[in-house]
């Protein structure tokens, strides 16, 4: 539902409408949608073979109805008239953030609404690999083969729950809108009210596999705490991006902006509570930094600086360093 924007995922697509300042400083584009070779996808049949489970959860998922409902909403119809598109399921604009897509006669065309692959990768080089248990049954692998199956899915392009960084830039380069021209021009909104923790463990959570569908365990709380302030900085490492390089300052850059400086507090919250040396140095980065398009090279230089905190932070914490956090947690009746 193109309202909510109710998509993750990770990439490497170019941004219409990037500024001069960022051409001349050759900062990387925007990620857009998944990004994955569509030509790599597999399809959801081939992981809900074996997780039947999470597939009867994902099912009933608002990622599972994406690419049906947002094509028939009047929002959808209005932004697609507006940026010219005459057939949203063949638009790339659309699918990369509204559908899980693959190649098929030389055209793009979604093979479901946000899916599998859309969040853990596409799966040609890593679906079966991942669940070959290195030749033996399962249950007979030993440690040091698992985690070597682990590590191959991993290079073969598997993202995984353990890989938190990725997973959630993934999620925000979809939740933060990557197209300058869709809101301006569009009418796109510049991005949803995402939290990580809330969306992760709500409507989508499928933590099930290991308990054969008897129990869907919320995280953690040392894990929620870590997906919290791993997920705010993924949002900002994004957003600062958005405006650094804007080429207007249109709804997109202003919205951006606006999403920003209340993640700015939220920061500065967080870095108090817990002295968590990886969330001062963030917050040192752009606690005086002016979002203003003449300000960009500063800006873009503060998101390096938030990919850094991020990287740190997600290597080296497990969440028990973050336990003054706890009150910013979203309740389980906020989950989404």
């Amino acid at each position: 539902m193109i309202q909510q924007l109710t998509l993750l995922f990770l990439t490497t697509m170019i941004i219409i409408g990037v500024g001069q300042d960022a051409q001349d400083s050759q900062v990387a584009p925007l990620p857009v949608g998944p990004g994955f070779d569509p030509k790599a996808i597999v399809g959801a049949s081939e992981c809900t073979e074996c997780h039947t489970h999470s597939a009867a959860i994902w099912e009933k998922s608002v990622h599972h109805g994406t690419i049906t409902d947002m094509p028939r909403s009047e929002k959808g119809r209005e932004i697609a008239k507006k940026m010219g598109i005459r057939r949203i399921k063949s638009e790339s604009l659309c699918l990369d953030c509204h559908s899980t897509s693959h190649w098929e006669d030389e055209k793009l065309k979604p093979s479901s609404g946000v899916s599998c692959e859309s969040c853990h990768g596409a799966g040609m080089g890593w679906v079966k690999l991942h669940g070959e248990f290195s030749g033996k049954e399962e249950g007979q692998e030993t440690a040091d083969e698992i985690a070597r199956r682990w590590r191959a899915s991993e290079a073969a392009g598997m993202l995984r729950p353990t890989m938190i960084a990725d997973i959630a830039r993934n999620c925000v380069s979809c939740h933060v809108v990557p197209h300058e021209e869709l809101v301006n021009v569009g009418g796109h909104p510049a991005g949803s009210d995402f939290e990580l923790v809330a969306w992760s463990q709500g409507n989508i959570r499928h933590n099930n596999f290991y308990t054969k569908g008897k129990e869907n365990k919320v995280a953690s709380i040392e894990r929620q705490r870590l997906l919290f302030a791993v997920g705010m900085l993924a949002e900002m490492e994004l957003l600062l991006k958005a405006v650094g390089t804007a080429e207007k300052m249109g709804d997109y850059a202003k919205a951006n902006a606006r999403r920003f400086a209340a993640l700015r507090k939220k920061l500065a919250a967080a870095a108090k509570a817990t002295s968590q040396p990886d969330l001062i140095k963030a917050l040192e980065a752009v606690a005086s930094l002016k979002l203003s398009l003449k300000n960009q090279e500063a800006i873009l230089a503060a998101s390096e600086s938030i990919t850094a905190s991020l990287d740190g932070l997600a290597a080296t914490s497990n969440g028990s360093d973050l336990k003054g956090i706890d009150s910013m947690l979203p309740e389980e009746a906020d989950y989404k």
